[in-house]
């Protein structure tokens, strides 16, 4: 299969110039093996590798840890370390004594349970990064454009980017952004999500939680997929999945502990009163949602009632991606009120805030915009907005409102 270059490739060379080790988190096949195996190629050092989904070697190194570090001495990549918790201290150790810059390559598929070991043995030795699946600017082979609604920018910056239609997008939305798939014309997603979700996912839930039922937190899934883009609701939620309350809040966590899902959470400021203040949820990939909810082809997708809730879902989850493949934190919010107002979302950079509207049209109404000045009773400055849609061409309202395709972020 062909190697797709990442995004993040830059700025694991560029910490790991500054720190001892460098961790790339993420869900179950989304490429930081690929990656960090690839960099290593082109590194030229002789770097290791060793994993430890191996079930020996993930005895030898539970049982002695400080040998398993002088068998696989640095530079080494160190796949799925969250595993062996243990190995951390002798890591610390190792780091305190060398000091040895990008000597530890490390892979962890458990985002929070790894941050608490890190937080213990590692903190200020390691640079955490994640990485999700692909984008649509690393499928196209474009640079990264950590998203603001700039219209010169994007103008200049159109690059190798081809326009899609609204057919198009479904079907880059049913595919999936997962690199196997991808890469490889032969794989369906029917058969790849089938194999995701029965090994990968299935081996991870046990891992997490041993007691949990894996066939009814697979049903759990559909019933998460079905509310994409919804405000969650736990209750709702557990009763169509025939769980306890506490189990589907357990198991939300459990989802987003495994890099599945991703909560945007409401925009908040002392001038602005009566905000409602549940969370959004969000999958990283589309493909994985369109096999969850069962639509058996991107045509019957687009004339679904899904349709806009998973072009919200693309959306978002692609500008979130610009951001942590540079290594930065995304501060996005959404924004709704019990009086009815909403803005999907709302993206802070510095003093501004930035205004997004996602809708399934390819020309969209400027009435859209007004529901913006929300934001200007805020304590912050309003910057342009963008109404992102399915539109063929960037363009835009006036110079305040742009007009923004969602296959150009």
């Amino acid at each position: 299969m062909e190697y797709i270059r990442r995004h993040l490739e830059r700025k694991v060379t560029e910490l790991g110039r500054a720190f001892c080790a460098v961790l790339v988190t993420g869900p179950r096949q989304s490429g930081k093996t690929t990656m960090l195996k690839k960099l290593a190629e082109e590194e030229g050092v002789g770097r290791k590798y060793v994993s430890l989904d191996n079930l020996k070697t993930r005895r030898q190194a539970k049982e002695d840890p400080e040998d398993f570090l002088k068998k696989y001495a640095p530079p080494v990549i160190i796949d799925e370390v969250q595993y062996v918790p243990e190995l951390f201290t002798y890591i610390k150790i190792h780091i305190d004594e060398h000091h040895e810059k990008g000597a530890f390559w490390l892979t962890g598929s458990q985002v929070f349970s790894l941050m608490r070991g890190l937080e213990e043995s590692l903190a200020g030795r390691i640079a955490v990064l994640s990485m999700a699946p692909l984008s649509q600017r690393e499928i196209a082979g474009e640079e990264n454009l950590p998203f603001i609604p700039d219209f010169d920018k994007y103008l200049k910056k159109k690059g190798g980017v081809s326009a899609l239609s609204q057919g198009d997008i479904y079907k880059r939305i049913w595919t999936g952004s997962m690199p196997n798939i991808v890469s490889d014309p032969e794989m369906t997603s029917e058969d790849y999500y089938n194999e995701y979700v029965a090994t990968y996912l299935q081996r991870d839930i046990r891992d997490l939680s041993g007691n949990i039922d894996v066939l009814r937190f697979a049903d759990f899934m559909s019933v998460a997929a079905g509310r994409v883009g919804q405000l969650i609701n736990y209750t709702a939620m557990a009763q169509d999945a025939g769980i306890t309350l506490k189990q589907a809040q357990d198991w939300i966590n459990v989802l987003e502990t495994m890099g599945i899902v991703f909560l945007l959470h409401p925009f908040s400021n002392n001038n602005l009163k009566n905000t409602v203040k549940k969370s959004k949820l969000y999958f990283y990939d589309t493909g994985l949602v369109s096999y969850l909810t069962d639509w058996e082809s991107p045509e019957i997708l687009e004339r679904s009632p899904m349709a806009g809730a998973l072009l919200e879902n693309y959306a978002v989850s692609e500008i979130r991606k610009t951001y942590i493949n540079e290594g930065m934190r995304p501060h996005m919010y959404y924004y709704r009120d019990t009086d009815g107002e909403e803005i999907d979302l709302i993206i802070r950079n510095g003093e501004c805030l930035y205004p997004v509207e996602i809708k399934k049209t390819g020309n969209p109404d400027k009435r859209i915009t007004r529901r913006f000045s929300i934001i200007e009773k805020s304590t912050y400055k309003r910057g342009i907005s963008a109404v992102v849609c399915t539109a063929g061409e960037l363009c835009s309202f006036d110079r305040e409102n742009l007009i923004m395709p969602v296959w150009l972020i």
